[in-house]
């Protein structure tokens, strides 16, 4: 029997649903390349040392003798767009979430959402996944021993968990604007009827936009450094970037992402962007060629034509992503609703598994493919057994899963009578 339809579950959306599945997909994807990297046919033939400059470790934490020219291709193509997508689709909900909790609620969530993740990460996960490449250069690869050197460290290694906190900086604006300008919130939603009606001017301002944002970042710095500072990274050419995107995001869902462009435009377009997105990876891939290899030694002409083609390479493939999620993922199945559920325990997980298996394949004289395949199948089973694990723990759900945090109204009004409490 059916229950009743007003006690019926409702509906998630169809857009929303191609959103989730797509978030999930861009997980997998960030775990594939990260499972690959050990086998760039760009590496050198040994391990970078652990404590020395350049610290080249923390981008290639282990290094294999097997090689794989393809995963150089698939880890560019990563680097060239993946954190951009994951920058727009963070900002999709962002406004109706502000429109829903209010600033100061939606600051809360957020906080809690990506900050203790972030120091979990930072501080347990990262120290854990760094012995292994520590292990691999060291003459005495002690537990003791490896404290002592990553200690000595002039930074701390905080690998993909620079994501979390480059976020929660990007919200906080968002929240302000909310907040303390009333009639932002006009400017907001018609800036968001205007990417709806007018899909197409829309777009050509985002690209603009990104182009602007990146290529004097791009010309001044190059495509690889980082800033860090303490547990602080994040690459120099790309904050810019990765603002416009958020933006973008906010604007895109502030009127619902069901009736946004993503549906009305790039869904119905998604020919146009699966041929466009290649080709301008390609050219893109062409000229990174040329800078990539040795940076310092690289003319102003060809880092200027590195940094120009990239804004339009990313763009097309943000757009290819999100056209193709649009048009065919809008069904729910089990296992996506699952991985869905665990996408982010799984990102915030991953990096461990990778780094452990990679490490304990070394001696292997397996081809590539076959070790990076063992260790992606190996990564995705085990962090996602994990964070299914830990969503089950009271309180973790509302942090790494879907589950709703307590509202901070309910959390002001415990500890204040646990205050009084105290005092009394």
């Amino acid at each position: 029997m059916n229950a009743p339809e007003h006690l019926a579950a409702p509906r998630a959306p169809r857009a929303s649903i191609a959103i989730n599945n797509l978030r999930a997909a861009v997980v997998v994807f960030v775990v594939a390349a990260h499972s690959i990297i050990a086998y760039l046919w760009s590496l050198p033939p040994r391990p970078f040392a652990f404590d020395k400059p350049p610290f080249s470790w923390r981008t290639f934490p282990i290094v294999d003798t097997h090689h794989f020219i393809g995963f150089d291709i698939l880890c560019a193509w990563a680097d060239l767009f993946l954190m951009a997508l994951f920058f727009l689709i963070s900002g999709l909900f962002v406004w109706q979430s502000l429109e829903r909790n209010g600033a100061l609620e939606f600051a809360y969530r957020r906080a809690l959402r990506l900050g203790p993740p972030f120091v979990f990460g930072i501080a347990v996960l990262m120290p854990l996944t760094n012995y292994t490449t520590y292990m691999q250069t060291a003459s005495h690869p002690g537990l003791a021993d490896f404290w002592l050197h990553w200690r000595a460290l002039p930074f701390w290694p905080a690998g993909p968990n620079w994501f979390l906190w480059v976020l929660l900086v990007a919200d906080i604006p968002a929240a302000l604007f909310f907040a303390l300008l009333p009639r932002g919130h006009r400017i907001v939603l018609g800036l968001s009827r205007i990417a709806r009606e007018h899909p197409a001017h829309f777009l050509a301002g985002l690209l603009a936009a990104s182009t602007l944002a990146y290529v004097p970042f791009g010309i001044l710095f190059g495509p690889m450094s980082w800033f860090q500072w303490g547990p602080f990274s994040f690459q120099l050419s790309f904050p810019g970037l990765y603002a416009v995107y958020f933006s973008a995001g906010i604007i895109i869902g502030a009127c619902g992402v069901e009736e946004s462009l993503l549906t009305r435009s790039l869904a119905r377009q998604w020919k146009l962007w699966l041929a466009a997105a290649p080709l301008l990876f390609g050219t893109w891939l062409g000229a990174s060629a040329m800078t990539y290899g040795n940076p310092a030694a690289t003319s102003l002409a060809w880092n200027l034509v590195n940094a120009i083609v990239l804004p339009p390479a990313c763009f097309a493939s943000c757009c290819c992503a999100l056209a193709l999620a649009m048009r065919f993922a809008r069904a729910r199945t089990r296992l996506l609703d699952s991985l869905q559920r665990d996408a982010y325990g799984i990102y915030l997980l991953h990096y461990l598994f990778v780094a452990w298996l990679q490490f304990a394949l070394l001696p292997a004289g397996w081809p590539a493919i076959v070790k990076a395949s063992i260790v992606f199948a190996g990564t995705m089973a085990f962090s996602w057994a994990l964070s299914s694990a830990l969503r089950r723990v009271p309180g973790l759900d509302s942090v790494i899963g879907s589950g709703q945090p307590a509202p901070v109204s309910a959390v002001m009004a415990i500890n204040s009578r646990s205050s009084v409490s105290v005092a009394d």
